[in-house]
């Protein structure tokens, strides 16, 4: 019995043996044929392991050698390169970005401010000045921004108002556009040319001398707007070249049968016209009558060339009266003595009476005088004339009474 199970157990054991070197055999034809990393693989799966291995953390491969052009320096020199670039790409972006939101964002000024831009003023002493005045919040961003809008010749002189909260954009589109501040002066028709450089002297914005007074009747009466730094000398020219545009075009379109050599003619009657009344609505019914009476040769009997004979360009005195001495006074311009035309205007007619000489009414009045009122009654003859003088006078005589009746102050 025991020598059976003997027996049974070795043959036992030699089939282990047998197999354990069928094993042997196959793992060596294997490994002859594997790779070293899948020998090693295989001899981790085979090999038995103990409880600390199994719990413990395995030891990653190594990791892939560089490469030897990878390790090149022309290679390491340009990543270096291109690293620099993009950072100084990134940068400029964040500066550009930063700086178009400044230029496009709110300013800090809380009220208007006017601002002088004088002639040949640069664009860092604008910026300065702008900054400082607190239109602008960073002159550089300014600058810098009408730089790059490609305005920084375009920047134009005068006198500007900004508004609050105005950006940077809209105070560059404000200085390039010559919007400034207009200031204005006022010629009154039938000023005389003394008078209008007088008013032109007495302006407080303009500067500048006048070397010499105009000539009579060489200006147009209006009102003229002007940016601040303007020169009188300027302002005058733009008046004499308006009333040159003026009086060609009146000329042009005058009535073909008037008694009047040239536009200067057309000039002096319409002086007349100019002192003789103030209302619009007679101005063409006055120059009717003065064309009327050099069409039959009669005397144009009118009071202002009186006074501007006696006077010249600076006028009679306030509240003195015309006396029969002035009247009878002969000088160059008094139309009671001479025939025709004054030499030459008695004052700076406006476009209106312009417009009345070269096209008057069409009556048969020869006559008018003051109603009292301010207008004036017109008639065809003397002896209504007449009639309408001594209704005049009567109505002076009891408005100097009037005036002698009110208790004085």
């Amino acid at each position: 019995m025991v020598d059976r199970d003997d027996k049974a157990e070795r043959e036992d054991s030699s089939d282990v043996v047998e197999a354990a070197d069928d094993v042997k055999e196959l793992s060596a034809s294997d490994e002859s044929d594997a790779s070293p990393v899948a020998v090693a693989n295989n001899a981790q799966v085979r090999g038995p392991k103990s409880a600390r291995q199994a719990i413990e953390p395995e030891t990653p491969p190594p990791p892939p050698s560089r490469s030897k052009a990878v390790r090149h320096p022309v290679v390491v020199f340009m990543n270096f390169v291109l690293s620099v670039l993009l950072l100084g790409v990134i940068v400029v972006a964040g500066v550009l970005y930063f700086g178009k939101q400044s230029f496009i964002e709110k300013g800090p000024l809380t009220q208007e401010r006017t601002i002088l831009v004088s002639r040949g003023t640069g664009l860092g002493t604008i910026s300065s000045i702008l900054e400082r005045q607190n239109v602008i919040s960073n002159k550089t961003v300014f600058e810098y921004g009408v730089k790059l809008y490609r305005q920084e010749t375009a920047l134009k002189a005068g006198e500007y108002l900004f508004s609050p909260g105005l950006s940077m954009h809209q105070v560059m589109n404000i200085l390039t556009s010559g919007k400034s501040i207009l200031h204005s002066v006022t010629i009154p028709e039938g000023y005389t040319s003394y008078q209008v450089a007088e008013v032109l002297k007495d302006h407080e914005i303009l500067v500048g001398d006048l070397k010499e007074v105009p000539a009579e009747g060489s200006v147009l009466p209006e009102t003229y707007k002007f940016s601040r730094g303007t020169s009188r000398a300027e302002i005058l020219k733009r008046m004499m070249n308006a009333r040159n545009r003026a009086v060609n075009e009146i000329w042009e379109r005058r009535a073909p049968d008037l008694p009047l050599a040239n536009k200067e003619e057309m000039v002096a009657l319409a002086s007349i016209v100019e002192k003789e009344t103030g209302q619009a609505s007679e101005r063409t019914r006055v120059a009717g009558v003065f064309i009327n009476r050099l069409n039959q040769g009669m005397k144009l009997q009118s009071d202002p060339t009186v006074i501007y004979g006696v006077f010249g360009g600076k006028g009679k005195p306030k509240g003195r009266p015309i006396f029969r001495s002035d009247l009878d006074k002969k000088t160059d311009y008094n139309t009671y003595h001479i025939p025709g035309l004054t030499p030459g205007p008695i004052a700076n007619p406006g476009r209106a009476a312009l417009e009345a000489v070269a096209n008057p009414s069409r009556t048969n009045d020869l006559f008018f005088v003051a109603d009292g009122t301010g207008g004036h009654v017109f008639a065809e003859t003397l002896k209504q004339h007449n009639l309408n003088v001594k209704r005049w006078r009567e109505i002076e005589k009891q408005r100097i009474k009037d005036l002698k009746e009110q208790p004085s102050e």
